[in-house]
């Protein structure tokens, strides 16, 4: 149907060949189906398409919100019929079901429903999104966490009193009893619905809690009984193939997930002895939703142009700032990725590597054999590099080096931990870099930040006084025309209001006036200053355009920025 569908589009002028060619590449990375890619890119409304299918195919239209489905109806597909066909039974009449389904055209799945119910298909067309949502929803009662833990008594696992007196073995198998299989599979599935970053499973000296990073906040999603901690954590550590006999040292290593269509889903697994067991974190890497265009990061014309031109140029430092989680890897993926060409041999050194990276040499630090950042770069030297990518400068060895190798025709791409752009070349000279190595090198500093988005599904304007923007930094007249957005909350936030997250960027090219005063000695205020006057853009100065534009709410601009002084 998929080919017949974009024609169909096409015909009816509600998409372009151009935006056509855009899904199918996407539905051939990630195996969706086309319609599905067409509403996830914004070329085409849910209910615009779902409109257009009821009318292409004389069947009604449905909005499944709108309908609470009885348990003896949903019963009549078996759940793995309903998520290979993408179908979901909304009633019966007689000898009728009336069956929702994203696609009318498929006969296949009609012929399938009718097999397994004996029920004559009635069909309605709903999107496929609302269907996918219905399905978890109806579906997916089966397997919440209640019932699982509800498994999990005291006859499932048996801890000792102490940690040391603990059988390897014993624990090994308790790890691997069903209940504790299922409860974590649970988390690792709820974790990628929900677009979860970071998972935490924490042990405290009377509970245990399981909590979700989901658009750079931490919600709590569970309390386990407490006598679980050991075995959910080594059923962790199986699964990323760690030593659950070794309980005193930190580990790293990572889990990977098929999850159909060819897509998978990796688990970067952290594990931290702590005062009342072992804290596990785990980092989502999805390579589908990573974002290599970095004309859709959040820069605002004039910074991308900036960023441009100071990755484009053959030689010098490009530093990326910015806290844990604040997507400075992401921007230098994106910086590669526009970099990576036949003609350039491009190097990373990361700890750890996120994402493969096709025709780029990625390097894994390894601190305990004396693979440090120090190291790698001093081999990259020796490999006829044009590009080299440090995962992050920590001491002065690493960034002697990497001064070196931009001072000698080296493109340099790295990343620091400081609070904002005119404050990383103080970074450097406490470090102990020459503050003419410093002007020599550094073609441009960006600090960033993320912003949660609102909601596209439940955002609404809402009345605010000017004078609490005056107060954030904008201009009263500006103020006083600005609309301010913010999201009530929905079933497709989870009622936070919020759903995604946008960069937030602050590019200052290395101005010569702004080298004038490195060279002699300038505090970090009077470079900011001078940087603003040069037409540096704020990262504050960035959150409030994304409030105007309605992207982010007034909230977000206080916690995710610091007020210019």
């Amino acid at each position: 149907m998929s080919e017949r569908l974009g024609e169909l589009l096409v015909r009816e002028s509600l998409i372009s060949l151009a935006q056509l060619k855009s899904a199918q590449d996407r539905q051939r990375k990630t195996g969706e189906r086309l319609g599905y890619a067409l509403t996830k890119l914004g070329m085409v409304g849910e209910r615009e398409l779902t409109q257009f299918l009821s009318r292409q195919y004389g069947v009604p239209s449905i909005n499944l919100d709108d309908f609470e489905i009885d348990d003896d109806v949903i019963k009549l597909i078996p759940r793995e019929l309903a998520y290979r066909h993408l179908v979901l039974p909304v009633s019966r009449a007689g000898s009728s079901l009336i069956v929702a389904m994203s696609d009318p055209a498929n006969l296949t799945a009609i012929d399938d429903v009718k097999f397994h119910t004996g029920y004559n298909v009635e069909v309605v067309v709903a999107s496929e999104e609302a269907i996918r949502g219905a399905i978890e929803r109806y579906y997916d009662q089966s397997v919440k966490y209640d019932e699982i833990l509800q498994d999990l008594d005291a006859q499932n696992v048996e801890v000792a009193e102490t940690e040391a007196e603990e059988d390897i073995v014993d624990l090994e198998r308790s790890s691997e009893e069903a209940p504790v299989v299922r409860l974590v599979n649970l988390i690792l599935v709820d974790a990628i619905k929900k677009d979860a970053s970071d998972i935490h499973i924490e042990p405290y000296e009377k509970s245990f809690r399981v909590r979700y990073r989901i658009d750079g906040v931490l919600y709590e999603i569970m309390n386990p009984p407490l006598k679980l901690k050991n075995a959910i954590t080594s059923r962790v550590k199986i699964m990323a193939r760690l030593d659950i006999a070794e309980r005193r040292l930190p580990q790293d290593g990572r889990i990977k997930i098929k999850m159909g269509a060819g897509k998978e889903m990796d688990f970067r697994v952290s594990v931290l002895p702590t005062l009342f067991g072992e804290k596990v974190v785990m980092r989502l890497l999805d390579k589908g939703n990573l974002q290599l265009d970095m004309t859709k990061l959040g820069f605002e014309p004039s910074q991308i142009a900036a960023f441009k031109e100071a990755i484009y140029k053959p030689y010098g430092m490009v530093l990326v700032t910015g806290p844990t989680g604040s997507g400075k890897t992401t921007t230098l993926y994106s910086a590669l990725s526009d970099l990576n060409k036949t003609s350039e041999n491009i190097s990373t050194a990361e700890d750890p590597v996120e994402f493969n990276l096709g025709g780029i040499n990625q390097c894994q630090m390894h601190d305990s054999i004396g693979l440090n950042f120090a190291a790698a770069l001093r081999s990259f030297l020796r490999q006829d590099p044009d590009i080299i990518m440090v995962g992050e400068i920590r001491d002065f060895e690493t960034a002697e080096i990497a001064v070196k190798a931009a001072l000698t025709g080296h493109l340099v791409l790295s990343t620091l931990h400081t609070n904002d752009a005119p404050s990383t070349v103080h970074r450097l000279l406490n470090m102990g870099v020459e503050p003419f190595l410093v002007t020599a090198s550094v073609n441009a500093i960006v600090a960033q930040r993320l912003a949660r988005r609102i909601c596209k599904e439940c955002k609404e304007e809402v009345k605010v006084d000017p004078q609490q923007l005056v107060d954030l930094g904008m201009p009263l007249a500006e103020a006083k025309d600005t609309r301010v957005h913010h999201g009530t909350g929905c079933r497709a936030c989870n009622d936070t209001g919020y759903k995604g997250r946008v960069a937030l960027y602050e590019v200052m090219p290395l101005f010569d006036g702004l080298k004038d005063l490195v060279l002699q000695g300038s505090s970090t205020v009077e470079l900011k200053r001078e940087a603003i006057r040069l037409g540096m853009q704020t990262l504050r100065r960035a959150a409030l355009n994304k409030l105007k534009e309605g992207v982010t709410t007034i909230s977000e601009v206080v916690r995710s920025t610091a007020a210019d002084n």
